[in-house]
């Protein structure tokens, strides 16, 4: 199934688009910002990029920049009415953009994709279907780790068995969160800014969100770091680098007794 990095504002109109899309495609949320998009397109691996450009005049214009040049090669569809457009007018002298313009019906922006995507509409319509038949039953788990190479190999142990979002920070992972809750939560300890520690304060700070199970990864190996990883009482913790094997039998045993 084609990946599609979703990019724009956190509002109702991308949230819907977000729903309808994931219908059809492994579709993964991503905020405005040039540095947190790099590392996204990193891990993510599109085969398109679409762009909400809805109060595109506070869009960080060099997402734009590092598309068209360090990118090339994956399309990129906008969606913004021709006034919001007009802004970013000189890269759709490139084929590799094009936009679409609002307001727009959702089997517009499906062809829309699918055209830019090299799809026909049935085909990405049979996806969808086996799609929905994959995910039957499947419990959701957000990976949060500010190493982009760690995401991807968590990310690589677990989609077989769960659906699985991610995020490269605490702030980020709030975000997932308020837009989809997870049945669990894999959170490195170590990382910059808003470390383990805080971003399980912010989950369990929220009434509807205090009761998801947490598993801790932290890369130190010594009794006061574990003390402390402890006395915050997550569901579980595992040493990096975490053993598939015994990470997804944790992880079964707390959705079971859950």
């Amino acid at each position: 199934m084609k990946k599609i990095l979703l990019i724009g504002k956190f509002n109702q109109v991308v949230k819907e688009m977000n729903q309808f899309l994931a219908q059809f495609f492994h579709v993964q949320l991503c905020s405005e910002n040039a540095g947190v998009l790099e590392g996204m397109m990193k891990i993510v691996n599109p085969d398109l990029v679409v762009i909400s450009l809805i109060g595109a005049y506070d869009i960080d214009t060099s997402i734009f920049f590092m598309l068209s040049n360090q990118y090339a090669e994956i399309p990129v569809l906008t969606i913004g009415t021709k006034e919001e457009s007009d802004t970013f007018f000189k890269y759709y002298e490139n084929s590799q953009f094009e936009n679409l313009i609002r307001p727009v019906e959702n089997t517009a922006i499906l062809n829309a994709v699918c055209a830019r995507l090299g799809l026909d509409v049935e085909e990405a319509e049979r996806d969808a279907e086996e799609k929905r038949g994959d995910k039957d039953g499947r419990k959701r788990i957000l990976v949060v780790d500010d190493n982009g190479t760690a995401l991807r190999t968590m990310k690589a142990m677990l989609e077989e068995k769960y659906e699985v979002a991610v995020a490269i920070s605490g702030a980020q992972a709030m975000t997932s969160i308020g837009k989809k809750k997870p049945d669990l939560i894999v959170l490195d300890y170590e990382m910059p800014v808003c470390d383990g520690k805080m971003t399980l304060e912010m989950i369990r700070a929220e009434e509807d969100l205090k009761n998801i199970p947490v598993i801790f990864l932290t890369a130190v190996n010594d009794r006061a770091n574990i003390e402390a990883v402890l006395k915050l009482k997550p569901a579980g913790y595992f040493l990096k680098p975490a053993a598939k094997d015994k990470l997804l039998e944790e992880i079964g045993r707390i959705l079971s007794a859950g």
